[in-house]
């Protein structure tokens, strides 16, 4: 069984046991947390939302907060002498599934 939600602007295609990582939330660490954006649903049959599934919710529990890997930024203009460089990591929260509701 697997469900496909939204959060953060992104969707994600997840089954129970899943550990997935979403731009960061609120959440305390162990706390627990519903995604009830849950666009689609299938347990061998297919059930597609309108633009969501009506009374289908993902349960999950949130693992932690964190960074993720450095992406460099660097700007730069020919002959002028421009030059300038930027880092940014990306804050995410990391949920586990715990189970899909239909």
């Amino acid at each position: 069984m697997y469900a496909i939600i939204a959060t953060g602007g992104k969707q994600y295609k997840v089954s129970e046991g899943d550990v997935i990582r979403v731009e960061k939330l609120d959440v305390e660490e162990g706390a627990a947390y519903e995604f009830d954006q849950v666009l689609a649903v299938s347990d061998g049959e297919l059930t597609v939302g309108n633009p969501t599934v009506a009374g289908a919710v993902v349960k999950a529990t949130a693992v932690g907060q964190g960074k993720g890997k450095k992406v460099i930024v660097y700007k730069y203009k020919p002959k002028s002498g421009y030059h300038k460089k930027n880092g940014h990591r990306q804050p995410f929260t990391a949920f586990k599934i715990e189970s899909i509701v239909k």
